[in-house]
């Protein structure tokens, strides 16, 4: 058996390499006729967005992130997804500081909001949320273990 998975893996190895050398040999730019010698290349301005999300996600690792005891608002409990969807975007819209929260257990998707420290916080966006009737049910201050971002230093220059 182990003769078998090293045969596959050399086989695997083998059509890696030649996918590679086959995708490099067929790759194209934009070529300028009115400049010979000088190649333009058009990217989608997604990259850019993906690149500023992932250096987000790195500034945060290195910042140190941690999770502590807090607060999350129970919003919704629902089996209708398209609901749950539609919260959900209407909350990213309103509060793009605050994460939302969607999990599946089943039948029901329960949708939780946000990362309070304070349950003074909590109660705070809750009545929010409830003044602006985006929930028709009761909204439920659960504890949680939560997101903690360091507070940034404004004392110090950057380098």
């Amino acid at each position: 058996m182990v003769l078998f998975l090293t045969i596959d893996a050399v086989i695997m190895n083998k059509l890696f390499f030649l996918i590679l050398c086959f995708a490099g040999q067929h790759s194209f730019a934009q070529k300028d006729t009115a400049y010979p010698g000088i190649t333009t290349v058009i990217k989608d301005y997604r990259i850019d967005v993906l690149g500023r999300k992932m250096a987000e996600y790195n500034e945060s690792l290195a910042a140190g992130i941690r999770n502590a005891k807090g607060y999350r608002l129970m919003l919704l409990s629902t089996s209708d997804r398209k609901v749950a969807m539609k919260l959900r975007s209407q909350l990213l819209q309103l509060y793009p500081d605050q994460k939302v929260y969607m999990a599946f257990q089943s039948p029901y998707i329960k949708l939780k909001f946000g990362n309070f420290v304070e349950r003074t916080d909590a109660d705070k966006f809750r009545k929010l949320i409830s003044a602006q009737n985006l929930v028709n049910s009761n909204i439920y201050i659960v504890p949680e273990i939560v997101e903690v971002k360091p507070e940034k230093n404004l004392d110090q220059d950057p380098l």
